[in-house]
């Protein structure tokens, strides 16, 4: 659970979702640099449908809290150990829904907020279930800093997203460029699993993603909504 600020608002909001949905390929400069990501079933292929992945409510922490990178991954002896940042719109859901038509989706947003998908390449690689694991490790989703309502933030699909590691720009897009877009995100994830409040769903990451390591701070920036900060430490 994370506490966040509800900008414009006295109240804050507790992050205590059911289920975190997480979309991959959603950024085609992301795709194309599948080669240097080296994952099973990421492809340079542009995706026919939305593809989706879990990532479990312990990853959660707010901003400056730390990203612990887990220290049982040293025992694997990975030749080269690497744990992603990725930069995210995320939005939580208002309503129980199902079956959500494109034009109702937007009725059924709360708000949105930054998140960091951290992501554990070498068992996103190597587990024969797929991302699960390498994708839910305590702390690999920061987020935050805040709550931008949904009748605050004006277009969603129009907002600068940016990452910088150590104060260098590492990522740098618009949400304009997702192929998929929100309202084709939650018909498709609403026909598939009933969305409760609450629910966090990440919108994917654009490209320039890259290995954490211990000592790093990574920031997440998106346009209007703020910077979600974290430092980086081996357990």
């Amino acid at each position: 659970m994370v506490v966040l600020p509800v900008r414009n608002r006295s109240e804050p909001y507790l992050v205590n979702p059911t289920k975190i949905i997480a979309l991959g390929l959603n950024y085609r400069d992301h795709i194309a640099e599948s080669h240097s990501v080296k994952v099973q079933g990421f492809t340079d292929e542009v995706p026919s449908e939305p593809v989706l992945f879990p990532k479990t409510p312990n990853v959660l922490i707010g901003p400056e809290e730390p990203i612990v990178i887990p220290s049982f991954l040293k025992a694997y002896g990975f030749e080269v150990l690497r744990t992603d940042y990725e930069a995210e719109l995320a939005f939580i859901i208002g309503k129980r829904c199902k079956n959500v038509q494109e034009a109702d989706a937007s009725g059924c947003i709360l708000g949105f907020t930054c998140m960091n998908d951290v992501s554990q390449r070498n068992l996103q690689t190597g587990d024969r279930s797929g991302w699960f694991r390498g994708k839910s490790l305590d702390t690999f989703g920061p987020i935050g800093p805040c709550l931008l309502r949904m009748e605050d933030i004006g277009d969603p699909q129009n907002l600068n997203i940016e990452c910088r590691l150590n104060g260098r720009r590492v990522q740098y897009s618009n949400t304009k460029h997702m192929i998929f877009k929100i309202p084709e995100i939650i018909a498709f994830i609403s026909r598939n699993f009933t969305l409760m409040p609450g629910d966090v769903i990440a919108t994917g990451t654009p490209s320039g993603v890259g290995p954490i390591r211990h000592g790093d701070v990574v920031e997440v920036e998106i346009e209007g909504i703020g910077v979600l900060r974290n430092p980086v430490v081996e357990e």
